[in-house]
């Protein structure tokens, strides 16, 4: 399912329009920055739990695809396991890839 956004994702982060790592993406969820949270399948049960319920809070859509190393390639880093999305229409774009515009909940 990630293989359909893998390129959205990609094209945020040349515009500069996400966040990636637990610390940051925490951090801009606090300041309402963050308008969609992508984590990988295989991160630690307690880091997807955690940002489940930060989710849940901040009422963020959040998507629990793909593995750490598809995420990290799509953004050109190394070992990252979640990726906050601050682009309003990228997150449009995304939701509409991976479930056919149903809201992610």
């Amino acid at each position: 399912m990630i293989s359909k956004i893998i390129g959205i994702i990609g094209l945020a982060a040349r515009a500069r329009k996400i966040c990636f790592g637990a610390d940051s993406v925490e951090e801009d969820i606090k300041r309402e920055k963050v308008k969609l949270v992508i984590v990988a399948e295989d991160s630690s049960e307690r880091t997807k739990s955690k940002f489940k319920k930060i989710c849940n809070m901040y009422h963020i859509p959040i998507i629990i695809d793909g593995s750490i190393d598809e995420l990290s390639k799509a953004i050109g880093k190394a070992n990252k396991a979640i990726i906050g999305i601050k682009d309003v229409n990228m997150v449009k774009g995304i939701q509409d890839k991976y479930n056919g515009g149903d809201i992610i909940g």
